[in-house]
């Protein structure tokens, strides 16, 4: 099969960030993967840590049933790990900006730290 199907996308990345569910994106997580979150409440030495797409599929489902919009501003891939930058705008107009740093297997996501930091 050699590097077919095995290459992080990351237009399906973009497509799955500005979409209105959380389908798409869960897509691109491995079954194992784990996901740890950085922000005002789970800050660097507690963050928070989602074990398996299932864990993960609960937070995702939770954003995206919120009144918001998410904008892929830039990714970069190389090789097996992979960055990028999303940001979020609230109906209220509350900001959001995050920063993830991703290891990837066979393309999928095995390993996020997100980092988010919003408007108080």
């Amino acid at each position: 099969m050699g590097m077919a199907g095995s290459t992080f996308d990351a237009d399906t990345l973009r497509r799955g960030i500005e979409a209105d569910t959380s389908e798409t994106l869960l897509s691109l997580y491995a079954d194992d993967a784990e996901l740890r979150v950085v922000d005002r409440n789970t800050q660097p030495s507690r963050p928070a840590v989602l074990h398996g797409r299932d864990e993960i599929a609960r937070l995702l489902d939770d954003v995206y049933s919120r009144d918001m919009t998410h904008k892929l501003e830039d990714c970069v891939v190389q090789g097996d790990r992979a960055a990028y930058s999303e940001s979020c705008v609230y109906s209220d107009g509350v900001r959001v900006l995050s920063e993830s740093m991703l290891s990837l297997r066979d393309g999928k996501i095995v390993d996020q730290t997100l980092i988010q930091a919003w408007d108080e």
